[in-house]
């Protein structure tokens, strides 16, 4: 427990059997709860967490029978955490990458009451950016605009960053059945967050990195990430103009042809438009 809240540490991993073993020693003993989900992997890593729970009942191993993607595993440690009654749920990558150390960092926005999202930024200095390649740092600066544009949230630095605390209340204001379930899960939720109206902050910090190879394909990732973004963008607007009685759903979708969130529409609304009110969109 940490100032009188129970904390839970999800920790995703596939395929981790190196580094899971200090991924889990190195949390702190202040940790309530250690979900470990074992996102389908074919190495030992089941073992591995299996050996270590018969001398740590803190762990809790959660299986997935097949590869579900990194934030399928993250949000099956949230509804964990929300079952077991935490407070708070922290993300900690199975590779060793994130410093326990920063935890506190992350858990005293949302126990302070200024935000119940944290998550790390590497971004805030040329400091904390060393040992990020250029191709990362690119691909982080990229997708950083296209997750201001899509959440509305122009404070955001590093997106990107998986190392986050979020409080219990938070995750209850979104729906978690219609996350994203692979590496673009953090964009994602950023927007989720934005609509719900849920705080967030990001907590500078340093990169970390082990030598751990990633498991991440770049160019197709950033792509599909920002793909995710561009229909985040139409369906946050969506929402905002429904809620404040600016736009029907059906006065959105048959204005598709007047604006170019059209091209991300048609898909939903294969019968295209019927013509109408065009009131247009951005009005």
């Amino acid at each position: 427990m940490f100032q009188g809240r129970r904390i839970g540490v999800v920790v995703p991993a596939y395929n981790e059997e190196v580094l899971i073993t200090s991924t889990i020693n190195n949390i702190p003993s202040y940790v309530d709860q250690i979900y470990v989900i074992n996102d389908g992997s074919t190495d030992a890593t089941h073992r591995v967490v299996e050996q270590m729970s018969h001398h740590n009942s803190k762990i809790v191993l959660v299986e997935h029978t097949t590869n579900g993607g990194v934030g399928a595993a993250i949000l099956t440690g949230y509804r964990k955490c929300l079952e077991d009654g935490m407070h708070i749920a922290v993300v900690m990558a199975g590779d060793d990458q994130m410093d326990p150390a920063q935890i506190p960092s992350l858990l005293e926005p949302i126990i302070k009451g200024g935000a119940g999202y944290s998550k790390g930024n590497r971004m805030s200095s040329l400091k904390h950016m060393k040992g990020m390649s250029t191709w990362r740092r690119f691909g982080n600066w990229l997708l950083r605009w296209a997750t201001r544009v899509s959440s509305g949230n122009y404070k955001i630095m590093d997106p990107q960053n998986g190392y986050a605390a979020v409080s219990a209340e938070a995750l209850r204001r979104i729906d978690m059945d219609s996350v994203y379930t692979y590496y673009g899960y953090c964009n994602d939720l950023l927007v989720k967050f934005a609509v719900a109206g849920v705080g967030v902050v990001e907590v500078p910090m340093p990169a970390r990195y082990q030598g751990e190879k990633s498991k991440i394909r770049y160019s197709r990732y950033i792509v599909k990430v920002t793909w995710l973004l561009l229909r985040d963008f139409v369906w946050r607007k969506r929402t905002e103009w429904t809620s404040s009685g600016r736009c029907e759903r059906k006065d959105l979708l048959r204005d598709a042809p007047c604006t170019g969130t059209g091209l991300v529409w048609n898909p939903w609304n294969p019968r295209g438009s019927n013509g109408g009110n065009r009131r247009g969109l951005w009005k």
